[in-house]
């Protein structure tokens, strides 16, 4: 495969994992990054997503185990504010890598699989997205905790008015 027609097609498997076209070429320049020379690098490429959504940003991109372990690491030491900051920012960080690690994973097991281009690009979509519930998820748990923080801020106040 010549160098553009490699390039094209690397940005239309991208496309398709991501499966929304609003974010593919930020996708596509963050994989990009973590590729160097044909050889994989952890680096950092921030998600303001990521920092505030934790495990359900990597879980709505349908990366299980890494949102598994960030799950785990957030309830182990998520009672330890300094330390919930960090890994807040950690995550912030590094969870587009993992989504990366995600995609050449496919990539590598659809390539071996199927041998015709626009059927990998059709594998890959099937395959690839998110999950749109965790959206929805997300919204539910930050409304019940802005409802807790408002119901915390007015009902000593309501109390100590009779």
């Amino acid at each position: 495969m010549e160098e553009s027609n490699s390039s094209e097609y690397s940005n239309r498997m991208i496309e398709a994992f991501i499966d929304k076209p609003e974010v593919s070429l930020w996708y596509q320049n963050a994989f990009a990054t973590f590729n160097v020379n044909g050889v994989d690098a952890m680096k950092w490429k921030w998600s303001w997503w990521a920092c505030f959504s934790g495990f359900l940003f990597l879980l709505y991109r349908k990366q299980y185990a890494a949102s598994l372990f960030l799950f785990i690491a957030s309830i182990s030491i998520g009672l330890f504010f300094p330390f919930s900051i960090i890994l807040m920012i950690l995550s912030g960080g590094y969870s587009t890598y993992f989504i990366y690690k995600g995609y050449k994973s496919k990539l590598q097991e659809i390539e071996a699989i199927v041998p015709d281009e626009d059927k990998r690009v059709e594998t890959m979509r099937a395959i690839g997205g998110y999950n749109q519930w965790v959206v929805w998820v997300y919204g539910v748990l930050v409304t019940l905790i802005f409802l807790g923080i408002i119901s915390a801020i007015l009902i000593p106040k309501v109390a100590l008015a009779q």
